[in-house]
Formats: C-alpha cells, sequence, structure tokens
C-alpha cells in the first residue's frame, strides 16, 4: 500500500515546503533526500532545466533553503532505491577516533582520503552517511562544507540548525580561515605567494567535473606559501581566499607544479617521480571559524595521514 502510494506520487508534480530541520540546507542536497534512487546527475539537469523552482523560481543547485520556501519537485522514477549501506564496525571506529573537536554544536573530524564526503553518483556510503549511524542522536548530522574524496583534513559537521546557518554564513562572508597543506611537483618559487586565477567548472561525464583556469570563470584566489624543500618536490602551505571547486589543485596546475598524487589535474608526468604516492597529496591542515554565542575563535589542527606524512620522511631521507 504504502510503495504504491510512492509510485503515484513519483508520477505528478509534488511542492514541498520546507521545515525546520531543512533550512539552510543546500537546494541539491535537499532534492538527493527527497528524490532517494534518482542519480544525482539527473538531479542536477532537472535543476538546470528549471523543472525544480523554489517560490516559482529558478535557482541554482547551491541556493540555501530558507524556513517555509516552497520547492517544486517534477515527476521523477526510481524511488526505491535501498538505504545508505552500512558502515563496517571497524570504519565507525576509524572516523570516532578521527573526531578532533566535539561539542553540543559540532563536530570536527579529519576526514581520511579516498572517502567521499556524501554518497551518490555510485558511491553508497560518504562520511556523512556513515556519521549519522555510528549514534542515535547523530541523525540529522549536515555537512557544513565539503572537501574533495581525495583530500584529508579539517571537516566541519553541524550537529543543528542554527549552527549550520552560522557557519554558512561565515563560510559565504570568507571569515574562515583555511590552510592546507600540498606536496607539489618541482621546485616552487619563493616569490609565487598568490595565485588570482578565475576558474570555469563543467561537467565531462555523468555527476564528474573538470575545472579549468578561464577568464569567463569566477573569481578565485589562493596565497602560498613554502614550507619545506626537496629533491624533485615541494611542501607548500595553500590559503584560499574563495572557496571554488578543485580550487587548490587547478591553481597548482597553472602555476606548473601539479600536487602529487593529482591523476586529474596533473597531466604530463614528469620523467622522474620524486616519491610513489597512491593518493592525492593535499591535506586540510588547519581551520579557523568564530560559534555562536562566543567571543573565541575555534581553531583546529588536524595531524597529516599516515600515506603523506610516510612521503614526507622518505623525501627527507633522499635529501
Amino acid at each position: 500500500m504504502s510503495s504504491s502510494k510512492t509510485q503515484d506520487e513519483t508520477q505528478k508534480v509534488q511542492l514541498v515546503r520546507v521545515l525546520e530541520p531543512q533550512v539552510g540546507q543546500r537546494l541539491d542536497n535537499f532534492l538527493i533526500r527527497q528524490l532517494k534512487g534518482v542519480p544525482r546527475s539527473r538531479i542536477y539537469r532537472l535543476i538546470r532545466r528549471g523543472e525544480v523552482r523554489v517560490n516559482k523560481k529558478r535557482c541554482k543547485p547551491e541556493r540555501k533553503l530558507e524556513l517555509g520556501d516552497q520547492v517544486r519537485i517534477p515527476p521523477y522514477s526510481g524511488s526505491s532505491s535501498p538505504a545508505p549501506a552500512k558502515p563496517s564496525p571497524a570504519l565507525q571506529t576509524f572516523l570516532l577516533d578521527s573526531i578532533l573537536v566535539e561539542n553540543e554544536q559540532l563536530l570536527v573530524i579529519n576526514k581520511p582520503t579516498g572517502l567521499a564526503v556524501h554518497g551518490g553518483s555510485g558511491i553508497q556510503l560518504g562520511l556523512i552517511e556513515a556519521l549519522r549511524q555510528s549514534k542515535p542522536e547523530w541523525a540529522q548530522l549536515e555537512l557544513a562544507h565539503r572537501l574533495d574524496r581525495e583530500t584529508s583534513g579539517c571537516l566541519i559537521i553541524a550537529k543543528n540548525t542554527l549552527f549550520l546557518k552560522h557557519i554558512q554564513r561565515e563560510f559565504k562572508a570568507r571569515t574562515v580561515k583555511k590552510n592546507y597543506l600540498a606536496l607539489v611537483y618541482g621546485s616552487w618559487p619563493e616569490t609565487l605567494v598568490e595565485i588570482d586565477a578565475a576558474l570555469e567548472k563543467s561537467e565531462i561525464a555523468a555527476g564528474e567535473r573538470i575545472v579549468r583556469v578561464s577568464d569567463s570563470g569566477k573569481p578565485a584566489l589562493t596565497r602560498f606559501a613554502v614550507v619545506e624543500r626537496y629533491r624533485g618536490a615541494t611542501l607548500v602551505e595553500a590559503m584560499p581566499e574563495t572557496g571554488r571547486t578543485h580550487q587548490i589543485r587547478v591553481h597548482c596546475q597553472h602555476a606548473g607544479h601539479a600536487i602529487i598524487g593529482d591523476s586529474k589535474y596533473t597531466g604530463k608526468m614528469p620523467k622522474k617521480e620524486p616519491c610513489k604516492a597512491r593518493s592525492l597529496c593535499l591535506h586540510a591542515w588547519k581551520i579557523e571559524f568564530s560559534v555562536p554565542n562566543s567571543e573565541t575563535l575555534l581553531k583546529v589542527q588536524a595531524p597529516l595521514n599516515n600515506h603523506l606524512q610516510s612521503l614526507l620522511d622518505e623525501l627527507n631521507k633522499s635529501q
């Protein structure tokens, strides 16, 4: 009975009112939860074509929903998708051990490399789905921002709507301070302390995005500082002033010093590899932000993952 009702609902336009727990969610994330089983790529097409509307207006995927917004959802298929995969006890333990800070408003976790922040596009289980299943009181956790699947390091998770809205405003105002460590090919010039190059994003396959430097793109600024030099590689600190998709990776490529382990943006590989990386050598090292009802900034630092640390140790020995 309930399944046939669900099937009937998918055959007609739905108007869904945004409730308090959904305030502050991005439109794409809201739809992913509403349209269970519909591929992420199709959801983005529905938004682009204007078939999904908020208060009768076309919107972009990143549009933040407000209390009382009316979301138009067109007919769709695929509502019988399975629930998110259940995290293994080992993964749950690993993630719990990776929590750097926790209070009644938020978590900051040291995200492992190789784990997507959320499921979709062939990914059955992401970090947020795993965390929601780890404790009953975490069922409503929300991502405050994102990191690439291959990137490790500081990731903020909101426990309630108040903090989620607060931190999203902070990201929008660019008051959240983020410091990354990137191991790049070659000798990074000491004088290259800033890259100001607009970035344009395009989709090359279902759900797969590529970003390139383009005058017609969105403004993007990253500041850099050399941390350590090695034979054939440099460890740099990257401080993005904007938050574009793949920003640090593309800016490093644009400078002629792609990040080691970046199969998407490296291009032609050097004849002699300085080290053998199994994954992207990009780590969200530090993050600093404000929290509601506090005058003190929260400063968090994430230890390097074992793979990146072992590469640096190897490079040190070969000096």
